[in-house]
Formats: C-alpha cells, sequence, structure tokens
C-alpha cells in the first residue's frame, strides 16, 4: 500500500524585499505591518498566501489561467470558474469550490513560511542570524539545544564582538556536540555564502534582531495635476529584507485516496506527482513574485534546491 502522504521540505530566498501585510493601518512605527506569528513575533508567510500564489502561478504554466485560479467562483452568467473535474491537474492538486454543490479539498497542503536565516548588517558585512526554535522545523535538528546566553555562537570565532544592527555581542565559536547546521542547511539548496556566515542567537533576541531589522520604506501619493507630493498621503510600510531565507513544508496526499464527484483522481497518481504541479510555480515566483507592493520593487522569490520544473511563459 503507498504511503498516504510525503512531506516536501521547501526553502525561499527573497530577492527583493517581501510585505505580506497584516490588512489594515496600525498604531505604531509603521502605517502597514506584515503577518507575524502571535507568539514568537517573528514575521512569516502565511500557508494561505503561499498556497494562493503557488495556485496562480501553476495555473499560467499549466494553461488553466484564470478559470481554474483564484477562487473559483463562476461569473453571473454562469461561466467560467473552477471547472473541478478529476483530470485538471489545478483542481486536484490545490482544491476547487463550488459554493453549495460542495468541493474538494486539494491533494497539497502548506504549512506557514517560517524565517530561518534573517541577515543583518554588521561591521563585517551581512551575517545571517538564526535560533534554536528556527533551526528545530529542520527534521535532523529537531533535538537542537537551548541557547541561553546573550552570544553569537559561529563555526569560528574569529573576533570577540559583533554588531547586529544596533545591538553588540560577544562572539563565541559554536560548543562541542552542536550538529553541523552548515551542513543540514545545505541540503536545502543554501547558496554558500550564505552558509558561510551564519550565526546562532537566542530565541528571546532573535524575535528583537528581526523586528529591529525589518525594511522600512516610506511612499506618498503623487498629484497628477502639480507632479507634488499629496497632502496627507504620506504612509510607511515594512518588508522582510532582501537576503532572507523562509522554510515551509508541502504535504502532498495520495492521490489514490480521494475521488472527485465520484471519479478517481486522472491528473496525478502519486504524492510526487502532486508536487511536481506544485513545483511549475517556481520559477513565475522568481520573476512575478509573492505579497504586495509588488509595483514598489517587492516580492520576487525564488525556491531553493529545485529546478523550477515546468518553467516557461503562458
Amino acid at each position: 500500500m503507498p504511503d498516504s502522504f510525503k512531506p516536501f521540505p521547501r526553502a525561499g530566498l527573497a530577492l527583493d524585499p517581501i510585505h505580506v501585510g497584516a490588512g489594515g493601518s496600525r498604531l505604531g512605527r509603521v502605517d502597514n505591518t506584515i503577518v507575524r506569528d502571535p507568539v514568537t513575533r517573528v514575521p512569516k508567510i502565511p500557508g494561505s498566501s503561499l498556497a494562493g500564489v503557488f495556485r496562480a502561478y501553476a495555473a499560467m504554466a499549466k494553461g488553466k489561467y484564470p478559470d481554474c485560479a483564484g477562487q473559483g467562483q463562476p461569473r453571473n452568467n454562469g461561466s467560467g470558474g473552477h471547472c473541478g473535474k478529476a483530470d485538471c491537474p489545478i483542481c486536484t492538486v490545490f482544491g476547487f469550490a463550488r459554493g453549495n454543490a460542495g468541493g474538494f479539498a486539494g491533494l497539497a497542503a502548506f504549512s506557514d513560511g517560517h524565517a530561518l536565516l534573517f541577515p543583518v548588517a554588521t561591521r563585517e558585512g551581512p551575517v545571517w542570524v538564526t535560533c534554536p526554535t528556527a533551526l528545530r522545523v529542520i527534521e535532523t535538528l529537531r533535538v537542537f539545544p537551548d541557547v541561553t546566553e546573550d552570544a553569537v555562537h559561529r563555526r569560528q570565532a574569529a573576533q570577540q564582538l559583533l554588531n547586529l544592527g544596533w545591538l553588540m555581542l560577544p562572539v563565541k565559536a559554536s560548543p562541542n556536540g552542536w550538529p553541523d547546521v552548515p551542513g543540514e542547511i545545505k541540503k536545502l539548496g543554501v547558496p554558500d555564502y550564505i552558509r558561510d556566515r551564519i550565526g546562532v542567537i537566542s530565541d528571546k533576541l532573535f524575535s528583537h534582531v528581526v523586528n529591529s531589522n525589518l525594511e522600512v520604506r516610506t511612499s506618498v501619493s503623487i498629484d497628477p495635476t502639480t507632479g507634488t507630493a499629496e497632502e496627507g498621503a504620506l504612509f510607511t510600510y515594512e518588508a522582510l529584507p532582501r537576503g532572507t531565507v523562509l522554510l515551509w513544508d508541502v504535504t502532498c496526499r495520495n492521490p489514490g485516496h480521494f475521488k472527485v464527484d465520484g471519479s478517481a483522481v486522472g491528473a496525478v497518481t502519486t504524492a510526487d506527482a502532486v508536487h511536481d504541479v506544485v513545483a511549475c510555480a517556481h520559477s513565475y515566483l522568481e520573476h512575478l513574485g509573492i505579497g504586495g507592493m509588488g509595483t514598489r520593487g517587492m516580492g520576487r522569490f525564488r525556491v531553493l534546491g529545485s529546478g523550477a520544473a515546468g518553467g516557461g511563459k503562458k
């Protein structure tokens, strides 16, 4: 009997700052904030955001855009909407809705994208920081020890002090017995220039360092008649900086366990085939991006350790 599901850990690198907004304005240092984990307060990309953009780009790659992308509700005249066919790779992999007529949950499930490695400006150039909680998401690092010291742990402690933005911390060599963090991260496809500049800090410091080093931009609306800034139209927004590495899981279900309108799923037959459909979106993410503020130089995102299956443009 084939396995009921198969997880695919995926890592992605922000090629531009990424803004996945929390919705509306907030009182604080910025008007438009990004989504954060409610416990750690570390910014993340919700699984729903990943699923939505992957669906749209996979539909483009498979020639099923726009009807099988998006919410998929038919137009007032009854045309359009999700086709809901057992041989449609988009509707079977990502699911579909048919109002009161029911639907299909989909064969691919996305976890939230959590920050694994966060770039911080230092006097020796960018250093990518992480923490035990972030590393334990990786299966081979689930028993990573706690870090209680207010210090930066690096594979080689070449200097005594290092600034992480405004915060100055002592540098210590990674203790004996620690897992090979750069080696395990390499399996995710993270480039060498990042793996060679990793620092591990405590969970309590990680949230402060990340939130203190987000990119914050200011924009203003322009009055088309005068070509100058419109009064009262100034606003600020934050984003994960370029170079952030995020980690998420795509869990692919065995199509043989499901039926669509009483018919066996014909578009995909294995969990690997389900992931192949998801991977069709990889090359599109690298050019069309994810999140908001796409017209302001944000959003491009590269999925690491993949061949960007199904590339090309539709």
